[in-house]
């Protein structure tokens, strides 16, 4: 049985207050629908000042949706750690482990969009430094111990329930990425299919005497809608999905290797391309893949479309593979 992912960024570009609100509120309804159904995971990640009203808030979403769910995880792939307060967000995640019972998956990554530091009065040409900070802090805090944090003697409380630690994932595509998670023993999530970069990882395991594993995204990992008719629904609804990719494009510099990273600028080519995906459940089921995400919302989909295409998934798709 493959992962099953539903993903949630809740995009929904010109809108106002009461559409993101109806937009957020379905979502959850999403979410708890989803666990009902058996999906493994709710996935949800981090942009700040995006015009499309892209969600900057990931903890607190992930909060809501362990309060309308009961079995489900939520991945936060990936918070932006320089950007956060590292004692504060060790009280976050500490807080949303105790309520969730360890649901909670924290993917920590640098981001790469320089705007966003600026927006936050952080040093883009710290970020590295800012990063080891972080997942320090993040260590020590949660062993409930007294420690040093920039020359004062701090405790954290709550302690969290999770042993040793909530599950934290070090994101990225770089060696400086592998290398700091290697260093502290923490498991490694490259942003994209890239075995040299879990090669390089597992050499520096071994130089540091440290364990570790690796969450490797698959070769193939299309973001997924189900439709009855994908001829139909690409008509109508595959602006949206190009409305994402081309917003993910204008980010990502040469350097940049993401597992959303499309070069189409229309929505035939962003169709033959594969990124993204509009299949009926049979096709979805046939194409044997290890995680299947489904982006019901993306772009700015139509509320009721989002719903068409998770209830297809998780009333269609999962029982046949279950079988």
């Amino acid at each position: 049985m493959p992962a099953t992912v539903v993903r949630f960024n809740l995009v929904e570009p010109g809108a106002g207050p009461a559409e993101l609100a109806a937009r957020y509120r379905t979502a959850l309804e999403m979410a708890g629908y989803a666990d009902e159904h058996g999906i493994t995971t709710v996935q949800t990640e981090e942009h700040h000042g995006v015009a499309d009203n892209w969600m900057p808030s990931p903890f607190v979403f992930a909060g809501a949706v362990f309060g309308a769910t009961r079995r489900i995880a939520v991945t936060v792939s990936a918070v932006i750690g320089p950007l956060h307060d590292p004692l504060r967000l060790a009280e976050d995640i500490a807080v949303l482990d105790l309520l969730s019972g360890g649901r909670l998956v924290t993917v920590a990554g640098i981001g790469y969009r320089p705007e966003e530091y600026a927006r936050c009065g952080v040093d883009w040409k710290r970020r590295g430094r800012l990063q080891d900070e972080l997942l320090d802090t993040l260590l020590k805090a949660w062993t409930g111990e007294e420690f040093d944090y920039r020359g004062r003697t701090v405790r954290v409380t709550p302690r969290p329930c999770t042993e040793p630690h909530p599950l934290l994932l070090v994101g990225g595509s770089s060696r400086a990425a592998a290398r700091r998670a290697a260093r502290l023993g923490l498991p490694l999530f490259p942003s994209a299919h890239l075995p040299e970069l879990e090669a390089y990882y597992k050499e520096r395991l071994v130089e540091y005497g440290t364990e570790g594993w690796t969450l490797m995204p698959a070769a193939e990992t299309p973001l997924l809608h189900i439709a009855e008719d994908p001829d139909r629904a690409w008509a109508e609804y595959g602006q949206y999905f190009l409305h994402e990719a081309l917003t993910y494009a204008s980010w990502q510099s040469g350097d940049i290797r993401s597992a959303v990273r499309s070069a189409a600028t229309t929505v035939d080519e962003l169709r033959a391309e594969g990124v993204y995906r509009i299949l009926t459940p049979e096709a979805c089921v046939a194409q044997g893949l290890d995680n299947l995400v489904l982006h019901p919302l993306a772009g700015g989909m139509p509320l009721a479309e989002g719903w068409r295409s998770l209830r297809l998934f998780a009333e269609e798709v999962l029982p046949a593979l279950e079988s």
